[in-house]
């Protein structure tokens, strides 16, 4: 297979590598905005559950609370009653303690019951708070899913194409000069350079006369010494007629 046919086959294989990669990167951002969503939406999910456990706690010890302060208030009632029974200073002294004790209890508790209802409050508009963001993308993901699964089937297909095409042009290829390809292309992103006027058309680096010269002789593939790519010789385009048509007509003036 002459070098012209090599050239040519490199840069079918490179153009096609290129758009594989744009199909690929959207194919990659199509899938990453779709997996956050649900990832976001689960997060949601287990954010809702831990909340709801955590209002039905303490909801649960709020009520052992009261359920304490009725007693509570029991006792009491029962203390003044005994305190209007009492007949020396000592025992009215004595329950006078007791009821003092009951009441700083009973006031702690409230002020329990008061925080734990405060807490309880601030859950529940967090719990709605995230109820309807969780509503909201949830609608989003079923309005749009079928969408986005739609627009990667039909990527995908392009790009399962596109592969049969590359398996094609890589059969053109010699096997050595595919594996020199492949191993720069997965290091730098592109493979192929040409050169034209002796700088390689990739990192711009002015190349060796002595390497340039023996690329303008299109015997063989260079590697240029500054990003190593697979390096050719490409004759300068002729000028087109048009402008060598007014170039005569401008001279004729």
């Amino acid at each position: 297979m002459t070098l012209e046919a090599q050239i040519d086959a490199l840069e079918r294989l490179a153009a096609l590598d290129a758009q594989l990669k744009e199909l690929e990167d959207e194919l990659s951002r199509e899938r990453d905005a779709l997996s956050g969503k649900q990832t976001h939406l689960a997060a949601l999910d287990t954010k809702l559950s831990a909340s709801q456990k955590s209002v039905s706690e303490m909801e649960k010890v709020r009520n052992d609370l009261m359920q304490e302060l009725r007693q509570m208030s029991l006792q009491i009632d029962r203390s003044r009653e005994k305190l209007s029974r009492v007949r020396t200073e000592r025992e009215a002294n004595a329950v006078q303690r007791e009821l003092e004790e009951l009441r700083k209890l009973y006031r702690d508790r409230e002020l329990e019951i008061e925080k734990l209802t405060a807490l309880v409050d601030q859950a529940r508009s967090e719990i709605e708070s995230t109820e309807g963001e969780q509503q909201e993308l949830s609608a989003e993901l079923g309005q749009t899913s079928n969408e986005v699964e739609s627009r990667l089937g039909g990527v995908e297909k392009q790009a399962a194409e596109k592969y049969d095409a590359r398996k094609k042009i890589v059969s053109e290829i010699q096997p050595t000069l595919y594996r020199r390809y492949e191993l720069v292309r997965k290091r730098k992103g592109t493979a192929i350079a040409f050169t034209v006027e002796g700088t390689c058309s990739e990192c711009h680096m002015l190349l060796p006369p002595m390497m340039f010269q023996k690329l303008m002789r299109s015997e063989e593939f260079g590697q240029c010494p500054s990003c190593h790519r697979i390096l050719y010789f490409r004759p300068s385009a002729p000028a087109e007629d048009g402008a060598e048509a007014q170039d005569t007509q401008s001279s004729g003036a």
